[in-house]
């Protein structure tokens, strides 16, 4: 099985730095090709990519979710792996992805809520993200999930084969992307498989999602999904 990282990056020099070595080694112990999916970044990425002689994509749709399309449809492979590499997602589970994927799985998901698992909310008291995933996560077991229960529906950190992929016509450009990814892996039926993942802290940089109109789509994404 032919397995490709796709990395969703825009403007995260300073995080990419500190990563990379990392994403190196573990592609190369695991044997997995990675690619970098650029959103036109203006810090200097570009640059590094170019120094460092990285295979890297300028993503020809808007969006977080015109990136990985970008990247399923520009990279040929079996399955694919997206990660983002603003510290929140842990380059050491990789090795899990891959076992999995082998094991039969269509969609493989990194659970930040799961037991075992932490997010980076955890460390506050009020936690306004992880409860509003909580709501839409408990929706769409309610309404679309035929297995096990799902415990991080919304999570970017996750793996999906290319033959779910050609199924499930994935469509959505913002950051609904993984929601409608697994409502639709959800729908067909497809076997999903969550493992827990320690969320670490942004090291650089602010997160691009604000919570408010983000959660607006999440809605909109979910009653669309439920009226198909």
């Amino acid at each position: 099985m032919k397995i490709s990282l796709l990395i969703i990056a825009r403007n995260e020099l300073r995080n990419i730095q500190l990563i990379y070595p990392f994403i190196v080694k573990q592609c190369k112990k695991y044997k997995i090709d990675f690619y970098f999916i650029d959103g036109n970044s203006t810090d200097g990425t570009i640059d590094f990519f170019k120094n460092k002689k990285i295979k890297n994509i300028q993503q020809i749709y808007p969006g977080r979710g015109g990136a990985i399309l970008s990247g399923l449809q520009l990279v040929k492979s079996d399955a694919y792996i997206i990660f983002s590499p603003d510290g929140n997602e842990n380059i050491f589970d990789l090795h899990k992805f891959v076992a999995y994927l082998k094991s039969g799985n269509d969609l493989v998901i990194a659970s930040r809520m799961m037991v075992g698992a932490s997010n980076e909310e955890d460390i506050k008291f009020l936690k306004p993200r992880k409860w509003a995933n909580k709501i839409f996560n408990l929706a769409v077991n309610i309404f679309f999930n035929h297995g096990d229960y799902i415990t991080d529906s919304i999570n970017g950190f996750r793996a999906i084969t290319a033959s779910a992929l050609n199924k499930i016509s994935l469509d959505a450009m913002d950051y609904t992307i993984e929601y409608q990814m697994t409502i639709r892996c959800m729908k067909n039926k497809f076997k999903i498989y969550e493992f827990p993942t320690i969320e670490g802290q942004r090291k650089y940089g602010a997160t691009g999602a604000p919570s408010f109109s983000t959660g607006l789509a999440f809605i909109k994404c979910f009653f669309i999904e439920l009226g198909k």
